[in-house]
């Protein structure tokens, strides 16, 4: 699970923005906060970031996606340069490395782990681990030079994997290369626990849907109740290299590990859902069924359903993920309200909550303009935050829990659109 995680000197955050989801001392909604009891604290199930245009949502979204990739995919060769992207707005900053802290909740212990990058190389980069009963290094880069705690289980192999990180490259990244697994479970969060789902992200990890796997059902559970006009969801059998291109089936290559599966496709087009299985790719083509006057269905293209229908469809299974029972993912969806009504917006933020408990490790971080959703009745103050951009053009994150005067009686969307938390467009006249 994400405790924490800081940015600093990207894109419009010029000065380090901390965001947290460990819950406060409010009482809201208590009963669905899951308890970490071997830490005595309590992580949020859901955060949701709202703004203006262009005060920051997206560059923070962005900031996730960056560090993912570096860690999980990094550098190719040496001298390629890292594509960090620093404020731009003074001289200081362009020069400045950008940094990125995560602390990670993996199993029963508290990591913490943090880098700082310029174009041309890693300056630095932390990995410290916390249990219930001790807390230590396990090791510090800066530049050239690494320290690596006693308790590491090949300190010579350690030694050697970091003569042969390059520059730009991530020790944490290259351990991994090498085969050393003592840091395999950080590296595994972000690259299986941590979901970014961009609107316009073109595939997305999914679960099986074969005719005879519940998550199928599932999903066709569910759109029996929403009234979209579909009420089926299926796949047939296409040739692969007729529906994707050859750069796409590369990318898909090179990111679904085998046995794992993805939908691919985006905005108004058609969807495929692509299975690797024994190194081969497999495709179907997603099609719906929609029920006509006289009883039978019909099938519907997916790229003939509306913009909203196809939106609800393309966030149905990572809803339903979030709320199976094994799932210790953190999913991360920018610009959540793309396309969709409030009403179905909200369905799906309640679908996931109602079912979340003080025992599930799945969150859900998201950002949006949808302003209806700012409502004590569905979030906690502290699972609200807000974007703002300062006068030199600073993206600052805020919290509304520190906002004082905001009691659970109060009607916190009158404020917000009154300007009185800041993050609404400012209209010059």
């Amino acid at each position: 699970m994400l405790v924490t995680a800081s940015i600093e000197n990207w894109r419009s955050f010029k000065d380090r923005t901390d965001f947290s989801m460990v819950a406060g001392r409010e009482r809201q909604h208590g009963q669905r906060v899951p308890r970490i009891g071997q830490f005595r604290t309590r992580l949020l199930p859901v955060a949701a970031i709202f703004g203006g245009n262009a005060s920051g949502k997206t560059n923070f979204f962005r900031a996730l996606s960056f560090a993912r990739s570096l860690v999980v995919t990094g550098t190719s060769q040496l001298g390629e340069p890292i594509p960090v992207e620093p404020f731009r707005l003074d001289e200081e900053s362009e020069t400045r490395p950008s940094r990125f802290s995560f602390e990670l909740l993996i199993d029963d212990a508290i990591y913490s782990y943090s880098f700082s990058v310029t174009p041309t190389r890693v300056e630095d980069e932390e990995l410290q681990v916390q249990t219930p009963a001790t807390k230590k290094p396990l090791y510090t880069r800066r530049r050239d030079d690494v320290q690596l705690h006693p308790s590491l289980s090949d300190i010579d192999e350690l030694k050697m994997a970091f003569k042969l990180t390059r520059e730009n490259q991530l020790f944490l990244t290259a351990s991994l290369a090498h085969n050393i697994r003592d840091f395999h479970s950080i590296y595994r969060w972000f690259d299986e626990c941590l979901e970014l789902i961009a609107p316009d992200s073109r595939f997305a990890p999914i679960k099986y849907l074969t005719d005879d796997h519940a998550f199928h059902a599932s999903i066709n559970e569910a759109l029996a109740q929403l009234d979209l006009g579909a009420v089926r969801l299926d796949a047939e059998d296409v040739h692969l290299e007729s529906v994707l291109s050859r750069n796409l089936i590369t990318e898909i290559k090179r990111t679904l590990k085998d046995g794992q599966s993805a939908i691919v496709g985006s905005g108004t087009s058609s969807r495929h859902f692509v299975i690797r299985q024994n190194g081969n790719l497999k495709a179907q083509k997603l099609i719906t069924h929609h029920r006509t006057s006289h009883g039978p269905t019909v099938k519907f293209e997916f790229s003939d359903e509306s913009d909203g229908s196809q939106r609800v469809i393309d966030l149905l299974p990572t809803f339903l993920d979030l709320t199976s029972v094994e799932c210790n993912k953190t999913y991360v969806i920018d610009e959540f309200d793309r396309s969709l009504h409030t009403i179905l917006a909200r369905w799906l933020l309640e679908y996931f909550l109602d079912q979340v408990s003080q025992h599930s490790r799945s969150q859900l971080l998201l950002t949006t303009h949808d302003t209806q959703l700012i409502d004590q009745s569905l979030f906690r103050r502290d699972e609200l935050w807000v974007t703002e951009s300062d006068r030199h053009g600073a993206s600052h994150l805020i919290s509304f829990s520190q906002y004082r005067d905001l009691r659970t009686d109060r009607d916190i969307l009158n404020a917000y659109l009154h300007g009185r938390l800041g993050g609404i467009p400012k209209i010059i006249a």
